[in-house]
């Protein structure tokens, strides 16, 4: 690794991002094309995409608004067209990206659209007219300094897009591969640059979910290009989504088709149908009219499909005969995971579980932890509250929602309270009736 691309590196890991992606384009070519196209498609993929809605761009202000707003974006892509190089804004806008790409390690993607890359690289063909009129504006400076200042920024500017065109790029021609281009960039390779962007939310302190996760990541190898549907099941409170999640974080990036489908206990059937549908399809509205519909075009999208689909929270049979009925309904190196309170539901199950991991309570000193976390914003209690917090922890029987709920209940309370606290616990032999009553207080 060269010097400066540790220090890249290094800055991209500690820098904070405001956007994932900025559009650099001239809204003359491009706006309602292509560039609005891939906007759309990473904004319903949940991006914090960039764009800029004025094509009348006027003032200083507004320029140092916009160069703040690259600085604080992990990806610049560039859409190089046949006007670009005419726009003064765009130029400044480039010079801009490629400083950011080395000072803060910035990720830059060149998409040349229906232009030569040897023509940006070098300013010529397509490029060569709209220099000539940059160069024509500095002969007829009359201002010494003026006519500098103009000449070294056209210098810039050449220096930007050489540098800019020897990066790795898309070169997309006027013959309607848009659409493949788009599901490239928004499918592969944002996701393969941007990994942390596709994760989930698992939790706030998530004690004890990695060795979970790598209890189940041997039950997920198929040995070949089988698929593979695997169930966890425990009790309520247990952290079964959490640790659903967590695996989804691991191995997401191994498929482009992918879908969580969050708690379907509270949805009906045509509702998870259109989520899933829509998942795949990255897709922001899906319509169904009934669930053999849904399944007819999920057999139709993912038989040829490596999947990964995550099917959280089940508790009725119909609703994973529904979601995965069959194995031919996804293709080769499919994934299903499955989170469910009832054993016995994944036994029933039209297609066969391969595996089942019963996701079992929290050790003492795992729940301890946890609790302290959420009570005491530490992994260990306060001095004169470890003896109260095991107290505590052993009334949660070692359920990390018990734990979570309880602990941020007492945060920053007096030890007088914690006792008083604990009085009013004993009369809750049921964990469950206290955490209701808790999360009722708390609203």
């Amino acid at each position: 690794m060269t010097t400066h691309e540790a220090s890249s590196s290094s800055s991209s890991k500690s820098k904070h991002w405001n956007y994932a992606v900025f559009l650099s384009f001239s809204g003359f070519d491009t706006r309602n094309g292509f560039t609005g196209h891939l906007h759309a498609a990473l904004t319903d993929r949940g991006y914090q995409a960039y764009i800029d809605e004025d094509d009348l761009k006027k003032g200083e202000e507004i320029k140092e608004e916009l160069f703040r707003v690259i600085e604080e974006t992990r990806i610049s892509i560039i859409v190089f067209s046949k006007s670009y190089a005419d726009s003064s804004w765009c130029l400044d806008e480039l010079v801009k990206i490629m400083e950011c790409r080395y000072k803060l390690g910035q990720r830059v993607l060149p998409i040349f659209y229906d232009v030569d890359p040897s023509h940006v690289r070098n300013q010529n063909g397509d490029l060569a007219q709209a220099f000539q009129k940059h160069e024509e504006g500095i002969r007829e400076e009359k201002d010494d300094e003026e006519r500098k200042a103009k000449q070294e920024r056209v210098k810039q500017w050449r220096k930007a897009l050489t540098e800019a065109a020897n990066l790795s790029g898309q070169h997309l021609q006027d013959n309607g591969r848009e659409a493949k281009l788009i599901r490239e960039i928004v499918g592969k390779i944002i996701p393969e640059w941007l990994p942390s962007a596709n994760k989930l939310d698992v939790a706030k302190h998530p004690v004890g979910i990695n060795s979970r996760v790598q209890d189940i990541i041997p039950y997920l190898s198929n040995g070949g290009s089988d698929v593979r549907m695997v169930g966890i099941w425990g009790m309520g409170g247990l952290g079964k989504t959490t640790l659903a999640k967590a695996v989804y974080n691991q191995i997401h990036q191994k498929f482009e088709f992918k879908s969580f489908l969050a708690n379907v206990s509270e949805y009906d059937l045509v509702d998870l149908l259109e989520t899933l549908v829509s998942d795949i399809l990255e897709l922001t509205a899906v319509k169904l009219t009934s669930v053999h519909q849904g399944i007819s075009v999920i057999k139709k999208i993912l038989q040829r499909a490596c999947v990964l689909v995550i099917i959280d929270n089940v508790d009725k049979v119909e609703q994973l005969n529904a979601i995965a009925g069959n194995r031919d309904w996804f293709g080769p190196g499919s994934i299903i995971i499955i989170t469910t309170r009832d054993e016995r539901l994944l036994r029933k199950a039209n297609m066969a579980v391969d595996k089942t991991y019963q996701l079992k309570a929290m050790n003492k000193e795992e729940a301890l932890e946890l609790f302290s976390w959420h009570a005491f914003g530490n992994r260990w209690p306060d001095e004169g509250y470890l003896e109260l917090s095991k107290e505590f922890v052993s009334y949660c029987g070692g359920l990390p929602l018990a734990l979570e709920v309880l602990g941020s209940s007492m945060i920053e309370k007096t030890l007088t309270e914690w006792k008083s606290e604990f009085e009013k616990l004993k009369k809750f032999p049921d964990w469950e009736s206290k955490l209701d009553k808790l999360k009722k207080k708390s609203r």
